[in-house]
């Protein structure tokens, strides 16, 4: 008879503290797989949303003089009076290495107009932008009425109020007649006080063709950090300066690395309590074994086979665990994720985006070794106690 034989039998002879052994492990890994899963599901889900808020970096003519403020943000080095960026210079960020991380890219040309009204010509700021991109540039749009075609504008609200126009009118500024498609409903940002016209358009009227002020980019930086991203387009554009708009850059950073922190605290507590479980478990299934194991050294058995089988026992029990954990926490995740993403179930589709839960064999993999490893550490010390029982006393208890 082998050492893993005997483990095996004291395995099926002590089922009820085999199976509590398990228990024990396998509420942490559970838990922990759990955790993990569903913090890379919403995380993944999170970052899917927060693409979604819009441009994060600003490519701006480099300059050292005055400022321009700009959807509540302070940006320095832009001026109407300088010289623009080269709308044909763009072509370049398709060139950088992180290119495929670029969602959208928004040329932008401003200029004042004049708009004569009953009380007077009132001066506006006309701004140029592509229409196509401006949904994933400014998801935070709602529009009455339509968004502009090539001989239309949109107004912000607070233009169109302060200008008395409205969907169907028709603005004129030199010798220009452009009727409002529609008018934007207040955005509490800049965007409410701007005239908004096809990026060509604009560009002809203010006499800047092929010339842009600005441009704003939505970066897809789940993989790559944002520094990175501008560095690389500093480098395709040396005659820019590319800023990260820091507000929506950190805020998406700390939502995920909130999540990743609980995921952390939490799995470090359960793992804990874990090994706590089977340390008490394991020393009271040695102190239950004196005599066992007093015959067994009578017998000749070394102390390392003594530890060898208590060893054992705890690495077999925590490959189940470790095993069983895997999956209850996979699918624990799969039940509670609807609850947090809203969704009448797992795998549907947001806006085209699907949330899952995936099958991770790397996870599945790293939650049978941890559980091994806990196991094996956490039985160490009874081991240790077991071989190092006094024959004459353990028999003495027969």
């Amino acid at each position: 008879m082998t050492l893993r034989d005997i483990a095996l039998l004291n395995l099926r002879r002590r089922k009820a503290k085999a199976a509590f052994v398990v228990a024990g492990l396998l509420v942490g890994v559970s838990t922990v797989v759990g955790l993990v899963s569903l913090t890379g599901a919403l995380t993944d889900d999170i970052n899917h949303k927060l693409e979604q808020y819009g441009a994060n970096i600003l490519i701006v003519p480099k300059t050292e003089n005055l400022s321009l403020s700009y959807g509540g943000l302070s940006l320095g080095g832009v001026s109407f009076e300088m010289e623009e960026l080269r709308q044909a210079d763009l072509e370049k960020i398709a060139g950088i290495r992180n290119a495929g991380n670029v969602a959208a890219v928004g040329p932008m040309v401003l200029g004042v107009i004049e708009v004569p009204g009953a009380a007077g010509a009132r001066k506006a700021l006309l701004t140029g932008v592509d229409f196509q991109v401006a949904p994933m540039l400014k998801p935070w749009w709602k529009v009455t009425g339509e968004l502009p075609d090539e001989n239309q504008v949109l107004l912000g609200a607070e233009a169109a109020q302060k200008l008395g126009l409205g969907v169907g009118d028709v603005l004129t500024t030199a010798g220009w007649e452009l009727p409002v498609s529609g008018v934007l409903e207040a955005t509490g940002s800049q965007d409410d006080q701007i005239v908004f016209a096809h990026l060509n358009t604009a560009q002809f009227m203010l006499g800047k063709e092929g010339r842009i002020s600005m441009a704003e980019v939505a970066a897809l930086c789940k993989d790559c950090p944002i520094e990175d991203m501008v560095n690389q387009l500093s480098e395709a554009l040396p005659g820019a300066e590319v800023m990260a708009i820091q507000q929506v850059v950190k805020g998406r950073m700390e939502a995920i690395g909130h999540f990743r922190d609980f995921t952390l605290g939490v799995s470090a507590l359960v793992v804990l309590v874990g090994g706590l479980v089977v340390l008490v478990t394991m020393m009271g299934s040695v102190r239950e074994r004196t005599a066992e194991i007093g015959i067994f050294r009578a017998i000749g058995f070394r102390r390392s086979h003594v530890m060898r089988i208590v060893l054992l026992e705890a690495a077999v029990v925590s490959a189940v665990a470790g095993v069983l954990g895997y999956l209850a926490g996979l699918g624990g995740a799969k039940l509670v994720l609807p609850l947090f993403t809203r969704s009448a179930g797992v795998g549907v589709h947001h806006g085209g985006h699907a949330i899952t839960v995936p099958w991770q064999p790397e996870l599945a993999v790293a939650a049978i070794a941890a559980s091994l490893l806990l196991g094996l550490v956490a039985s160490m010390y009874p081991a240790l106690v077991a071989a190092r029982m006094d024959p004459n006393e353990a028999l003495r208890a027969l």
